[in-house]
């Protein structure tokens, strides 16, 4: 690695800690209900695909949350809506923890989900704007690995701390991020960018909808939606078909997360050496037979291995998502863009209703296995097309 990206990452430390940081904590948050369905449908006596639909809820209110934010950072500056964006979403999953029935419980996700992801728009565009662009690809990966510390903290507050003092505190300890606010507020800057286009009064022009543009969010919906068939029903996969307990469940979380701490700063190295598209398409290619591992097959040494692949290969692919959708936008709409392109991503949060749906026939195993693969065809053809030439030249 060049010594002068080097030295970007140490000087920009702060940013690039609150970075991860911020999208491993809103990681954690989230991902805490996925360990809690099984226990949560008896809580609140519902079906699979009514505690599915909340996962799907929490994600439409992403689309309003999302947009809301990125038209904030552009308006603002990238670090206060990121302050803010931290606040919100670790006050409602407190209050998750307080809801006295499924109705009351829904209403207070669908508030977290509005906060969910805009700490992303805004912390994607501030990294991406303040560090060089050589060093852009592995600042990348590193922030998108944060998700997985965030995953890996849950797998274990569900091992160490539900059986103790069940569901609710799982949530309560979901209120700690906001302290990661007080060391944004302290220690990072605002976007020289976005700094310097207010200080020229720039006008701003309306977000072109380019063929680069429209890529990019689709890219997004679709590659989002195999994420949530990979991740989101997996703890659940792992409890009701695999018929392991919370301290067995673990273990696979846990190999699943470290390779995708490890595999996503390795996709953006990979993506400097070989460009996006090349990068994207492998990886998307070996996603399809580690599935099989993954999902299909109940050894032991098969579910590790299929972790690992999911891990290092099929979710790294979000280590390359904050440059390869950031840079298709402009500085000065670069906020409302990202938030879009975030906001797409709710489309995908219908993957785990969906397949909740047809499990009853199909099975578990083979639905998630049909829409991982299906998702991951269709990105691999959204990812070929070259849309370099609407790329714009930024000013950042």
């Amino acid at each position: 690695m060049p010594r002068e990206d080097i030295a970007a990452l140490r000087q920009h430390w702060p940013l690039m800690l609150a970075a991860m940081a911020g999208w491993g904590l809103d990681g954690f948050d989230f991902t805490l209900l996925i360990f809690l369905i099984p226990n949560l449908r008896e809580v609140f006596n519902v079906s699979l695909p009514e505690m599915a639909f909340v996962l799907t809820a929490t994600g439409l209110a992403k689309v309003v949350g999302t947009i809301a934010w990125g038209a904030a950072s552009d308006k603002f500056g990238r670090k206060l809506p990121f302050i803010v964006a931290i606040i919100w979403f670790s006050c409602f999953c407190g209050l998750s923890g307080l809801a006295w029935g499924y109705v009351s419980f829904l209403i207070f996700r669908i508030f977290f989900g509005m906060g969910f992801g805009g700490e992303w728009s805004a912390s994607a565009a501030l990294l991406m704007e303040t560090l060089p662009a050589s060093a852009r690809p592995l600042a990348s990966g590193i922030m998108m690995a944060g998700y997985e510390v965030g995953f890996l903290l849950a797998a274990l507050v569900f091992r160490v701390v539900f059986p103790v003092v069940g569901w609710r505190w799982m949530f309560g300890i979901g209120v700690l991020p906001s302290l990661l606010a007080i060391f944004v507020a302290t220690h990072v800057k605002e976007s020289p960018v976005w700094l310097a286009g207010r200080h020229r009064q720039q006008v701003v022009e309306k977000l072109k909808v380019t063929p680069a543009v429209l890529q990019g969010w689709a890219f997004m919906a679709v590659i989002n939606f195999m994420l949530w068939s990979i991740f989101s029903l997996y703890p659940t996969f792992l409890i009701t078909v695999r018929h392991l307990t919370p301290a067995e469940v673990f273990p696979y979380v846990a190999t699943y997360s470290v390779a995708s701490i490890i595999g996503k700063p390795l996709a953006g190295r990979l993506v400097q050496r070989f460009g996006e598209r090349r990068t994207l398409v492998t990886y998307l290619l070996i996603t399809i037979p580690a599935t099989l591992l993954y999902v299909l097959n109940d050894s032991a040494v098969a579910m590790t291995v299929g972790a690992v692949l999911m891990g290092l290969v099929a979710n790294s692919i979000f280590g390359i998502t904050p440059m390869y959708l950031s840079r298709r936008f402009p500085s000065a709409r670069r906020g409302i863009g990202v938030g879009v392109g975030y906001g797409m991503t709710a489309l995908s949060v219908g993957a785990p209703y969906v397949i909740a749906l047809v499990t009853p026939s199909w099975g578990l195993p083979v639905s998630m296995a049909t829409f991982i693969v299906a998702s991951a065809v269709l990105s691999m053809v959204i990812a070929a097309f070259n849309t370099e030439r609407w790329i714009p030249e930024n000013d950042d």
